[in-house]
């Protein structure tokens, strides 16, 4: 029996177990040539099951795919490569260009009228907006700044399309700014909304662009759009008449579309390649309630209103923006084996409706007397992400353009799976939890380091709590929930679970807990580096980790916090910052030496820890199994497996780096605190 029975003169076909195929591209006469006509197509195929399959090729969307529960008639719908062919879904444009010289090795070409973006290819490879000071791979910040970059504006002939990006102040994520000048010449500047801590920009991590003045090195462009014409000043080697250039076009390639009370189902996504989605720094404005983050509820793909979809295997690399954004009411929900990298902004973001917050605020500032505050725990409706899983993913090299960014970021959302993804080489945390709602979130064999590489004060991992009844004032939140504890769980009505990861921080933390981060189980963590930070919060029981030439780091805890720090091997004696009460126990801990047990001890913690040496089976090679003469074994440690951590999926870990393995630094005691040597 044949597996196909061919249809319509190859349009569609019907398989042996029930699916409809529809072909997109490939040698079939009678196929799609868009994706955009199958998937239409597919949506109108009643109680079906329909695959569209697309053939080898780059397809550049006309415009983006809208997949609407309203316009859903078929049961399910599954978006995929033919076997073995390799498929990008391009949000770009080809351009068929003349060019000529220009002068100093620039060409210049006509474009059509109206045309205008902000990412160029050449040979599928981004280049460069012209900008000053030219980019440099090398430099630790925006790939090269100068504080006096604002100044040169003053000789640019047009400013009307240029940009100031800048680190925040205080280095918490960045800010970017349109550019015009005023009747007198003077600069303007637009923007800066890109972090929700609206303190302005660091005047000494700046950079200018999109000037056709500062075009003046290799891989730079400039889009002139007032004459319609494109500059380019093409590296050694390129031949600008003989090159593929795509211009990006689109922000969103895919959307899936619905709402609690019809949500769009059984929708799969599988093995594309998603590439040239246009920036968006400057639709990232909407706030994350009271978190430093504001978003822009978009990407390249967009769940909004989804139950039981999935996007699997695919690759996401060269957008201007963010790749996965999962919005509002979306129910198990799976985006596995997936490779992200060399993006604008976050890889995969699950972000809830503000609105089913009770008495949510936008600012950190905000303070509401317990007269004012919902006492109602839990959401006022559906409308944010839960029980879905993100697993399996390879990310790195991610927040090209914007720095208040994560792997995974989780705002506003339950039951949310994060597990076995490599995550690295990030400007901010590798995997951020924004809020205290709604709790249930489980984070697990993760690998996550070279994280907070452009910014400061985070962590590999970094979550807030600022939860409604939360305050600024340390004061006032000592006192109301001393008064009123029931107030704690009303958000975070699940415990987050941290468990078995391998995180390092070089600058930060590799656990950092902010802000009122409560009802939180950390266990089974090797902290390679930055050690584990639990500020103002309650609730936080932190056993069986290993902190690799750091230590624990309590800050500012509250009187009735209630946290727990037991089982721990840490290799210097703990920074503390004003804590009045230890918790509920600070025991059973294993330190370096005798001096950074005594000074525990005489803070009246650590009656029942040891000290000595924890015996790592092969710490240079990241093994951190002990040997079964251990100390850490009477204090209650528990081995932890050191082979689970990161991708599983063979493609992925064949290519997946691993962090660097410190070498062991002793500790030292300087008769006040403890300093690494």
């Amino acid at each position: 029996m044949k597996n196909f029975l061919l249809l319509a003169a190859g349009l569609y076909a019907v398989s042996a177990t029930g699916q409809t195929v529809l072909h997109v591209g490939g040698s079939s006469g009678g196929a799609y040539k868009t994706i955009n006509d199958a998937v239409n197509d597919a949506l109108q195929r009643k109680n079906e099951n329909v695959v569209v399959q697309v053939h080898k090729g780059v397809y550049y969307l006309p415009r983006n795919i809208e997949i609407n529960a309203g316009d859903m008639k078929c049961n399910s719908l599954q978006i995929k490569p033919a076997a073995n062919e390799q498929v990008t879904v391009s949000a770009g444009r080809p351009l068929a260009l003349n060019w000529k010289p220009y002068r100093n090795g620039i060409y210049v070409a006509n474009v059509p009228a109206g045309i205008r973006f902000e990412r160029l290819y050449v040979n599928d490879v981004p280049q460069i907006l012209a900008r000053y000071p030219d980019y440099d791979s090398s430099a630790a910040v925006l790939n090269g700044t100068s504080p006096d970059a604002i100044k040169r504006i003053d000789k640019w002939k047009d400013a009307g399309n240029g940009y100031v990006h800048a680190l925040h102040l205080h280095r918490w994520g960045g800010n970017s700014y349109r550019v015009s000048k005023d009747n007198n010449g003077k600069i303007k500047l637009e923007g800066g909304w890109q972090t929700n801590r609206p303190d302005g920009m660091n005047e000494k991590y700046v950079y200018v662009e999109n000037s056709l003045e500062e075009l003046d090195a290799p891989h730079e462009w400039f889009l002139d759009t007032k004459n319609n014409q494109l500059y380019y000043y093409p590296p050694a080697g390129i031949q600008p008449g003989k090159a593929k250039v795509v211009a990006s076009n689109l922000k969103n390639s895919i959307t899936l579309k619905g709402d609690a009370t019809h949500p769009v189902r059984n929708v799969k996504i599988q093995g594309l390649r998603f590439a040239h989605n246009e920036r968006t720094f400057m639709e990232t404005a909407e706030p994350l309630l009271r978190s430093d983050w504001t978003i822009y509820r978009n990407g390249a793909l967009l769940l909004d209103g989804t139950e039981d979809c999935s996007i699997s295997d695919c690759e996401f690399e060269g957008l201007g923006g963010n790749a996965i954004m999962i919005s509002n009411y979306s129910k198990r929900d799976t985006v596995n084996g997936c490779h992200i990298h060399h993006i604008g902004a976050n890889a995969i973001c699950l972000v809830g409706d503000p609105k089913v917050v009770r008495s949510a605020r936008d600012k950190y500032e905000a303070l509401l007397p317990y007269n004012a505050i919902d006492k109602y725990p839990g959401p006022k409706d559906e409308n944010f992400p839960q029980h879905c899983l993100i697993t399996d993913n390879l990310v790195h090299h991610i927040g090209q353009f914007e720095k208040q960014v994560a792997g995974v970021e989780l705002a506003i959302c339950a039951g949310i799976t994060v597990s076995h993804n490599s995550i690295y080489d990030v400007p901010r945390a590798g995997i951020n939890v924004g809020d205290g709602c709604f709790g249930g979130h489980l984070i697990e064999y993760n690998d996550v380091f070279n994280t907070v590489l452009e910014t400061s004060d985070h962590g590999a991992f970094n979550s807030w709590g600022r939860d409604r009844y939360w305050s600024a004032d340390r004061i006032f939140m000592d006192s109301i929930t001393t008064v009123h504890p029931e107030l704690i769980l009303l958000d975070v009505q699940v415990p987050v679970t941290l468990r078995n990861n391998r995180f390092r921080c070089d600058h930060g933390w590799d656990i950092d807990l902010d802000d009122g981060s409560s009802n939180y189980r950390i266990y089974n963590n090797v902290c390679l580096n930055g050690g584990i930070k639990l500020r103002e919060g309650f609730l936080r029981v932190v056993e069986n980790n290993i902190m690799i030439n750091n230590t624990f780091h309590p800050h500012v805890w509250f009187r009735n916090s209630e946290d727990v720090f037991r089982h721990n091997i840490v290799s210097r004696a703990f920074l503390p910052v004003e804590i009045p009460v230890w918790g509920r126990e600070v025991d059973y801990n294993l330190f370096p030496d005798n001096d950074a047990l005594q000074k525990s001890q005489q803070r009246n913690t650590d009656a029942h820890s040891l000290a000595g040496d924890p015996g790592f089976t092969d710490p240079a090679k990241g093994n951190y199994w002990l040997k079964s003469n251990s100390p850490a074994f009477e204090i209650g440690f528990r081995n932890i497996p050191m082979n689970q951590f990161g991708v599983l999926k063979p493609s992925l870990k064949k290519i997946a780096r691993q962090p660097v393995f410190p070498p062991l630094v002793k500790s030292g005691y300087d008769g006040n605190e403890y300093l690494l040597k």
